[in-house]
């Protein structure tokens, strides 16, 4: 029966798969791959829209593998992150993906922050860190000269990695283990639904596929693929472009690990910090601005499309009226430089102009809720004919394996 199906497909130009995910990010591709590993003998497709795997939230963050110090116990964020980071090590071990367990400093430079010190060694414990340790101004010099703080925890669990890399990797994997299975790119996809027979039926731009199931991993497209399907999350999903500083040769001598702020408890943003870079280098930031453009990744790109569907939702208005003042501190620092170099000199005051120069950008896919309060879990949620992810930020990255687990859990037929 199923020949019979898969040949009338073919007729009908449609291409049957046991599996589409939709979304060719590290997200998607971990899902893909965690199921094919579970189904070798089944297909999967994964839909791209552009013409590389990677191209946005995953190739264009710090390259962090965070630690899961920072998220709420018992949260979704807290316990991926930390099965996450051990499954991420291990692939990367494997594979000779490029990465460095170098760790990383929280650092308190102000008596009003030692209280968040505690309060985030508190959490990390409680998700089941290890080898936490605070130290003092003597012992932050030891292992960053540089800097002044008060108080500082210091995290060995915290690197650095090649998720563009990691990424490609997962696409080659699955269609190894199964030639049948595909990683297509510049599919985007137009349309989402079931049949009359129950089957899913995607259609992008030039190609439609059908399957028994799929997933939806579209990041910064997220809401407007749920909504394709027939979902109407209360969420909407509102860009911020975080912009980022590279040190020159004069200052990448001042930063040997990881370097963090205490981040301000009321948004799920850690802060300007200093990251060292898996192939050279060491980068500073990003800030933390509303966008006007969903892949925008310039200080002034613009799409009407974008903001329109920002503004129109009463939560982002909510947003900016209770946190106008960071709002604007954070748009100085995108169009100043003197501004950006002020907070990067709290953590080491010795920086100076030519120490750093402008770099590239990201946006942060960020899912907010009609009171203007900032989504901090991730979200997962049924449709009518796919699994949608409508909430992935940071972690997200260093989660995706385990967030591949979690969907495998949702999935019909899995264990």
């Amino acid at each position: 029966m199923k020949a019979i199906f898969e040949e009338v497909n073919q007729l009908i130009g449609m291409q049957h798969f046991d599996l589409i995910v939709i979304g060719g990010g590290v997200v998607g591709l971990a899902t893909a791959y965690k199921w094919q590993m579970a189904n070798p003998n089944k297909t999967v497709v994964v839909l791209e829209k552009e013409r590389k795997l990677a191209q946005h939230q995953t190739g264009r963050n710090s390259g962090v593998i965070h630690s899961g110090i920072y998220y709420k116990p018992g949260s979704l964020k807290a316990s991926t992150c930390f099965d996450g980071y051990a499954q991420i090590v291990e692939f990367a071990k494997k594979y000779d993906i490029p990465h460095d367990l170098c760790g990383k400093l929280i650092v308190a430079t102000s008596e009003e922050e030692l209280p968040q010190i505690d309060r985030i060694l508190a959490r990390g414990k409680e998700n089941g860190l290890s080898g936490l340790k605070v130290i003092g101004p003597d012992e932050i010099k030891e292992i960053e000269p540089f800097v002044n703080g008060l108080k500082a925890i210091r995290v060995p669990q915290t690197g650095i990695i090649d998720y563009v890399a990691f990424t490609n990797k997962l696409g080659e994997l699955i269609t190894q283990m199964n030639p049948n299975s595909e990683v297509l790119k510049n599919q985007r996809v137009i349309r989402i639904r079931k049949d009359a027979r129950d089957i899913s039926v995607v259609k992008t731009t030039d190609k439609t596929f059908t399957a028994n199931q799929v997933v939806a991993c579209g990041g910064l497209e997220a809401d407007r693929l749920a909504k394709l399907d027939g979902l109407s999350p209360c969420m909407r999903i509102v860009p911020f472009r975080g912009d980022y500083y590279d040190l020159t040769p004069s200052g990448e001598h001042k930063v040997k690990h990881l370097i963090y702020p205490v981040p301000n408890p009321e948004f799920p943003f850690l802060g300007v910090h200093f990251t060292r870079m898996i192939a050279g280098g060491v980068e500073c930031g990003p800030n933390a601005v509303f966008s006007f453009k969903r892949e925008g990744y310039g200080r002034t790109s613009f799409d009407l499309k974008d903001t329109l569907s920002a503004l129109s939702f009463g939560g982002t208005w909510k947003l900016f009226k209770t946190h106008w003042r960071y709002g604007l501190g954070e748009y100085e620092r995108a169009f100043s430089k003197a501004k950006f170099l002020q907070a990067l000199q709290k953590l080491i005051p010795s920086l100076t102009d030519s120490d750093i120069v402008p770099a590239r950008a990201g946006v942060r896919a960020q899912a907010l809720s009609p009171d203007g309060k900032l989504v901090d879990d991730f979200v997962i949620e049924k449709g009518n004919a796919a699994i949608h992810v409508l909430n992935a930020p940071s972690p997200a990255a260093t989660a995706s394996l385990a967030i591949g687990d979690e969907i495998m859990k949702r999935l019909k037929g899995q264990p």
